[in-house]
């Protein structure tokens, strides 16, 4: 193998490995969701009512979502190295209508089991769905121009705070709330059937933008040394911006920190940022540490490693079961903790088969993540090497 093979090799490598981190850890924050006791009882970061291991089970998995997205669009980028514009942006604009239909579909079902649909949910693959929509008209576009672009939207997408805060009852409209201002907004499509927005798009379209820029880096014109540096550099630089920012506390996130009844909970409060929409603090201290992550990853070559590149070689495939089995296991659960046909349907939930008292200790938690990513490990290693394999176009989709 060529040095430049090589090269090229362990880049990507860096990549689906901080990818596969991040898919893993996100399951987490999901299996906290349908098995914890108090997941529907009380905010988990909230520092007035959390508690430090319970505070960091759901803080940990704020670094998946941005990453992901940040790193689909430098996957972009790379994709974009084989193809024309033409080309790149015909698949980006596909791929991301494929996203926003399965999102619909697909995960919708996987997250509320009503085949009825009386809740769609709108959350991180409709995000990415509709930026790569964008990010496929935008790649026409000259670098200089989708940069700063990007740049405006994650550093100036909180200004739109203002002005909502001053909108009686939040009550923004669809259109803003989908752009912008959603935070859980449900409206009617139907009767007896609403639209629930979690992940308003134009933070998520403006750190897309943000990661396939940053796909520069992973091309030969950066030698290793010169991408970790950068990258090191880059992630530092953004950690300290959260930290000024924050101390400031006056622009960055809708919620200022204030001091809490204890250190514990002070600190607690200081990095308790905003992720829907996604806060230019939140962006900054989980891009931060992920930027860090992938120049630490580049050259690591060792078991963990590999167990965690395979689910960062098939993260839709992965994203998808990982819904259907968790919510599965709930059933079985649900139907062995004594509930029944009367508990199904929980007006607090919008799950079915997960009644608001249902469920276990974090340590329980914990242990049925690891139940649910080993489950999956077979079958993504399976289909990983399948996509390798195999070249039907549709496979470019998934």
């Amino acid at each position: 193998m060529s040095q430049q093979s090589a090269l090229t090799k362990s880049r990507v490598q860096s990549i689906d490995i901080l990818r596969g981190i991040v898919m893993i850890i996100m399951a987490l924050d999901h299996v906290r969701d349908f098995f914890h006791i108090g997941a529907f009882q009380s905010d988990p970061i909230d520092p007035a009512t959390s508690y430090p291991t319970l505070y960091f089970t759901r803080w940990i998995t704020h670094l998946c979502a941005p990453t992901f997205v940040f790193l689909a669009g430098t996957s972009s980028y790379l994709v974009g190295l084989r193809k024309t514009k033409a080309a790149l942006s015909s698949f980006l604009i596909k791929r991301g209508l494929w996203l926003i239909l399965v999102e619909v579909i697909v995960v919708t079902l996987a997250l509320t089991f009503n085949p009825l649909y009386n809740m769609l949910v709108l959350q991180v693959i409709w995000a990415i769905g509709i930026s790569m929509v964008i990010l496929g008209l935008a790649v026409r576009l000259p670098y200089a121009a989708i940069f700063t672009i990007g740049l405006i939207i994650v550093l100036g997408h909180n200004l739109l705070d203002y002005p909502e805060a001053t909108v009686p009852n939040r009550q923004l409209g669809f259109w803003w709330d989908l752009l912008h201002g959603s935070r859980f907004a449900a409206y009617p499509y139907a009767a007896n059937h609403i639209v629930l927005i979690v992940y308003p798009f134009l933070p998520w379209t403006g750190l897309m933008l943000m990661g396939y820029c940053a796909g520069k880096l992973f091309t030969e014109q950066f030698t290793s040394i010169q991408r970790r540096k950068t990258l090191f550099y880059m992630g530092t630089g953004l950690i300290l911006l959260f930290l000024l920012l924050r101390f400031i506390n006056a622009y960055g996130d809708p919620a200022p920190w204030t001091t809490q009844a204890s250190t514990t909970r002070t600190i607690m409060s200081f990095f308790n940022v905003n992720k829907y929409p996604p806060s230019l603090m939140y962006t900054c201290i989980t891009i931060g540490i992920s930027l860090i992550g992938l120049a630490l990853l580049e050259n690591v070559q060792n078991p963990a490693g590999e167990f965690a590149k395979i689910f960062g070689r098939v993260p839709f495939f992965y994203y998808v079961l990982h819904f259907f089995l968790i919510h599965a296991i709930t059933v079985i659960l649900f139907y062995l903790s004594g509930y029944g046909a009367k508990d199904i349907v929980s007006p607090q939930v919008p799950f079915l088969f997960r009644p608001v008292q249902f469920g276990y200790p974090l340590w329980a938690v914990y242990l049925i993540w690891i139940g649910v990513f080993l489950l999956l490990y077979p079958l993504c290693k399976w289909y990983n090497r399948y996509k390798s394999t195999h070249h039907h176009w549709w496979l470019s989709y998934l």
